[in-house]
């Protein structure tokens, strides 16, 4: 895990190396040095880079010694341009920080004003915490628990688990007590200690829909930005794993296994650039478009320098067989551009999602991926030092349902026409497919006419009522439709928490409604929660199927692609198989027309089918995690209730299974957070004490 770290204290005299210095009484605060750190600069508000940054993710620009910024990740700016951002931040205008290709934070320092930047998805967010006197900072929540002591905020994670996907359930708040995060689109402003939280979005009217472009030009700059995120990872250097690195070189020939088996067996990626080819629109359009880029995009010391596209192939989802099979069919059929290399990753059983789920590291936060880590571990051994992955396309280019009101919002009744029509057909024929589009409308006027706070309050009656009964538990597209056309809902794990958890989650909503902020469209607020779940997903995801010497590369999370995404017409987005729709023009405006049949076509039948196989298989063990969960030391769950719907679930009852899969994840993560020994942290005053879950937790900490 990479993270970068620093403070800024209220202390004026500037000490040497790694200590702060006290606010009031000007002695020296506990002198710490975060572990495997590179300083940046020094005291009073110094800066570290913490873990095995690459030399070109950590780049600093300065114009004199108070004036300096710092970029960490893969940021398309020139020199000069980084220049021109630092003189633009140092006169109060963050948004030149955040408008450069790829996917980065920026630090910029002027004088005693420390101002960091998050982005606008979620996927590289900014953690702060009170702190000797003044305000401690990093991009991971983990360090700082370390640094107070922190104590596990089981509020907060009744809330993950109750409404996921809402932020007025959530908060600022992060699994460890003191631990704030900033929202999306905001920066982090800190000057003498203490701090401030600002939005560097440009603000847009809450009574009607900022002006739209021409889905022509929105669909082309989505192109533009596209190609210029692909872009600004292949300009930078080529990396090749190091060999002393992993478990020694490659020992040469061994029967039955190629070059690439022999590299995923020692445990380490391909030099170059790779990436996921599923056969679906976004793996395969970033493949393309990397492919077809002018220069080397694809792996070192080979003729032609292909780009490595690698397709997994789950042998152990027979259910499902078709559907698999033409999924990788497609993946062939986009791989015979000659400058795509083509390698398919085959598993059976051992690659299920709930498989081996004893090994893992500790991630910074709990998040459902942790269930499938090691299945996605293996496709990405066989993957490239630098790797692009398709997550985000969805969140980013499709319309969430709660958009069907802000049409009806917006007087654009006509344009529901063609989404209504198609849900009433998603189903297959019935006796109520007729009754559908007048059903879908009915719910989208309901939400365009309810008022944010009233929205809010009834999910926290919900809550209390353990009202979950338009929880889709199979996964019907009407159901989902319909359950999604709302303020706020909750999550598909709810229904196995406490009433005493969510009796805590129903009080934040309150809160949360009584305060009644400027809500916004029901549609955008929906579409942007969402993608703030996708991204936190993800950033999970890195941490738990990191490969050593491998980056994975998003490029539908950076801020350019979610701007250019942002500009996409309602009208346009709310039309069935608008996403792929969008990437086909992406790739005619790049020169790709040559598409298999089939493109577009989603994959969630294949996933359903591998977690309901992962779960049959693995549902011994997973009912022995709970035999005496933490989750229920802490008052959240009741260990009966949880294990009797594992059983159910890998009987094939038709219950959430995303909400199983976040139940088992939060076990899995808090087991090893107790399990971990040592702090982030060293130095003679470094904290001793880690932040710490069991034992510490009583159900009387939910109060």
């Amino acid at each position: 895990m990479r993270w970068l770290v620093g403070w800024s204290s209220a202390a004026t005299g500037v000490a040497t190396g790694s200590s702060a210095t006290g606010p009031a009484t000007g002695t020296k605060a506990r002198a710490v040095l975060p572990v495997g750190a590179q300083l940046l600069w020094g005291d009073p508000d110094p800066l570290w880079a913490v873990g095995d940054w690459r030399p070109d993710e950590v780049r600093v620009v300065q114009a004199d010694p108070e004036t300096r910024l710092a970029v960490f990740g893969v940021c398309g700016a020139t020199d000069d341009q980084l220049r021109v951002g630092l003189f633009a931040a140092r006169g109060g205008a963050l948004r030149h920080l955040t408008a450069w290709p790829g996917s980065y934070t920026a630090v910029v320092q002027v004088g005693r004003r420390i101002t960091v930047t998050g982005d606008l998805a979620g996927a590289r967010p900014v953690f702060h915490t009170p702190w000797a006197g003044g305000t401690a900072y990093a991009t991971a929540a983990l360090p700082l628990a370390d640094l107070i002591e922190a104590s596990l905020d089981v509020g907060h994670l009744a809330a993950l688990l109750a409404c996921p996907d809402v932020p007025e359930a959530l908060g600022a708040g992060t699994p460890y007590e003191g631990v704030r995060r900033i929202p999306p689109g905001h920066a982090l402003v800190l000057r003498g200690g203490t701090r401030d939280v600002t939005s560097y979005e440009p603000t847009t009217s809450l009574a009607v829909a900022a002006p739209q472009l021409a889905p022509e030009q929105a669909v082309d700059g989505i192109r533009d930005a596209l190609v210029e995120a692909v872009r600004a990872r292949l300009a930078g250097p080529r990396h090749a794993p190091d060999p002393d690195g992993l478990d020694g070189l490659d020992p040469g020939p061994v029967p039955g296994m190629g070059p690439a088996e022999r590299r995923a067996a020692r445990g380490g990626p391909a030099p170059g650039v790779g990436a996921d080819l599923s056969g679906g629109s976004a793996s395969g359009t970033l493949a393309l478009l990397a492919a077809g880029l002018p220069g080397q995009p694809g792996r070192l010391g080979g003729h032609g320098e292909r780009l490595l596209a690698v397709t997994f192939n789950d042998r152990a989802t027979a259910g499902v067989q078709a559907h698999r099979d033409a999924e990788l069919e497609r993946a062939r059929s986009i791989a015979d551009n000659p400058r795509l290399h083509h390698v398919v990753v085959a598993a059976g059983e051992e690659a299920l999602p709930y498989a081996d789920l004893d090994s893992g590291p500790l991630t910074d936060e709990p998040g459902p991926s942790l269930t499938t880590a090691g299945r996605h571990r293996r496709r990405l051994l066989a993957g490239s030092a630098d790797h692009f992955v398709g997550h985000g396309a969805r969140q980013v280019l499709d319309a969430h349902p709660a958009r069907l009101a802000d049409l009806l919002m917006d007087r654009r009744r006509r344009h529901l026409l063609r989404p209504v029509t198609a849900l009433a057909k998603a189903d297959g024929p019935s006796a109520h497919s007729v009754l559908v589009p007048f059903t879908v409308y009915r719910a989208a006027r309901k939400l365009a006419r309810t008022p944010y706070p009233e929205g809010i309050a009834d999910a926290a009656r919900r809550l209390l009522e353990r009202q979950f009964t338009d929880e889709p538990a199979t996964g019907g597209a009407v159901d989902a439709s319909l359950a999604a056309l709302a303020w706020c809902r909750p999550g598909p794990a709810a229904r196995w928490l406490t009433g005493e958890a969510l009796a805590e989650v129903s009080v934040r909503l309150g809160e949360a409604a009584t305060r009644s902020p400027a809500g916004g469209r029901p549609g955008e607020r929906r579409a942007r929660a969402a993608l703030a779940r996708q991204a936190a997903d993800h950033r999970v995801f890195e941490q738990a199927a990191e490969v050593r010497n491998q980056r994975l590369h998003a490029p539908f999370l950076d801020n350019q692609v979610v701007l250019a995404c942002r500009a996409l017409p309602d009208t346009l987005r709310v039309q069935p198989g608008a996403r792929a729709a969008v990437l086909r023009s992406v790739l005619a405006g790049a020169g790709v027309r040559d598409l298999p049949p089939g493109w577009g076509a989603t994959s969630h039948l294949t996933h359903t089918a591998a977690v309901r196989a992962g779960l049959r298989g693995a549902v011994g063990d997973l009912v022995r995690l709970f035999d005496a969960p933490l989750l229920a030391d802490a008052g959240l769950i009741e260990a009966r209730v949880v294990r009797k719907a594992l059983r159910a679930a890998a009987e094939g009852a038709p219950l959430p299974l995303d909400g199983l899969a976040e139940l088992v994840s939060t076990e899995l993560w808090l087991r090893r957070l107790v399990a971990r020994r040592g702090t982030c942290w060293t130095g003679a005053e470094a904290p001793r004490q880690r932040a710490v879950a069991a034992g510490v937790v009583p159900r009387a900490r939910l109060s």
